[in-house]
C-alpha cells in the first residue's frame, strides 16, 4: 500500500470507529494519524461500556506512548460491531450565592468549604440550618432552587 492510500484518522471518534467497526491494521493507518491518537481518551471512552471495563483496566497498564500496541489490543479484543460509547461527565451543582454565604456564616468557613457542605447536606438539613439562622421558610426554599 502506498503512502497516499493509507487511512487518515483525524479525531477520537474516528479512532473509536476504527477500534470497534473498521478494524484497520496498523500498517494501513498513516503515520500522521498516530499523532491524533490519544491513549487516555480512548481508554476513557472504552471503559464507559460495561462489557469492556476489565479490558480497559488491563490496557491502561500499557504506557500511553505505546499507541500502536494499545490500538492492536483493543482492535483484537473488541468484537466488530457498532458500539455506542457514552461519555459520562461529572455533575457539578451550582448554588445561589446567598445560600453559600449563609452556610459560610453558619459553619464559619470559606465559600469552597460551604459549597462542599451543600453537596453533602440533605435538603431538609439545609432548610433546618437556614431556619436556625432566622431565614423564613419561603425565602429558604427560594434559595434552594436553582
Amino acid at each position: 500500500m502506498q503512502l497516499k492510500d493509507k487511512k487518515q484518522i483525524k479525531n477520537i471518534w474516528e479512532w473509536l470507529n476504527e477500534i470497534t467497526v473498521s478494524k484497520s491494521s496498523i500498517s494501513d493507518i498513516s503515520e500522521e494519524s498516530w499523532d491524533t491518537f490519544n491513549s487516555y481518551m480512548v481508554n476513557r471512552f472504552i471503559s464507559m461500556n460495561v462489557e469492556y471495563i476489565e479490558l480497559a483496566n488491563y490496557v491502561q497498564s500499557i504506557p500511553y506512548d505505546n499507541k500502536k500496541q494499545l490500538y492492536s489490543i483493543y482492535r483484537e479484543m473488541i468484537p466488530k460491531r457498532k458500539v455506542w460509547l457514552k461519555y459520562i461527565k461529572g455533575t457539578s451543582k451550582t448554588y445561589q450565592p446567598q445560600l453559600i454565604e449563609h452556610i459560610c456564616d453558619y459553619f464559619e468557613c470559606g465559600k469552597d468549604t460551604a459549597t462542599e457542605y451543600l453537596g453533602v447536606l440533605k435538603k431538609d438539613e439545609t432548610l433546618n440550618i437556614l431556619e436556625k439562622m432566622g431565614i423564613e421558610d419561603k425565602e429558604a426554599k427560594k434559595l434552594l432552587k436553582k
